[in-house]
């Protein structure tokens, strides 16, 4: 079994897609750039959506030079009608992280360390005067003269 580093290079991205496409469909759509592992098609999360798909797949090659074939041949191209996108797959991140969490983002540690405030900042802005006490700024302020054509008076 090849590492799932050399797997991911052997596998295409393929987005845009009617939903009359069907695995089978891409499988023959794919099958002329080489030998194909699998077709895989994420369903809709949804489980009461009535569509088949959620409008991409990948296409896993035994190799990855079949695999840049099929980007090279049918990024653009139509499929049903539709102009669809063929790209490299990008690794499957792990479920902890990114958009297919389970975990809210600002509950990942990533997140965290990134934008934590610590706490003398939090007492700094504290401590900083507060503007809004002294009403909204007049945006039209300090502009008094500049509406007047011509060099400056003396």
């Amino acid at each position: 079994m090849a590492a799932d580093s050399s797997r991911s290079k052997a596998t295409v991205f393929v987005g845009g897609l009617d939903h009359a496409v069907t695995q089978q469909t891409l499988y023959h759509a794919f099958l002329p750039f080489g030998d194909i592992v699998e077709v895989n098609l994420p369903k809709p999360e949804a489980p009461s959506s009535s569509d088949p798909h959620r409008g991409f797949g990948y296409v896993e090659f035994e190799s990855a030079g079949d695999a840049v074939d099929a980007i090279d041949n049918m990024d653009r191209s139509e499929l049903y009608g539709q102009v669809i996108k063929v790209a490299a797959a990008k690794p499957q991140k792990d479920a902890s992280e990114g958009l297919g969490s389970k975990t809210a983002i600002w509950e990942q540690e990533g997140w965290i360390a990134k934008h934590a405030v610590s706490e003398e900042d939090r007492q700094a802005a504290q401590q900083a005067p507060d503007a809004s006490e002294d009403g909204p700024m007049d945006p039209m302020q300090g502009l008094e003269g500049l509406d007047e054509a011509g060099p400056k008076p003396a």
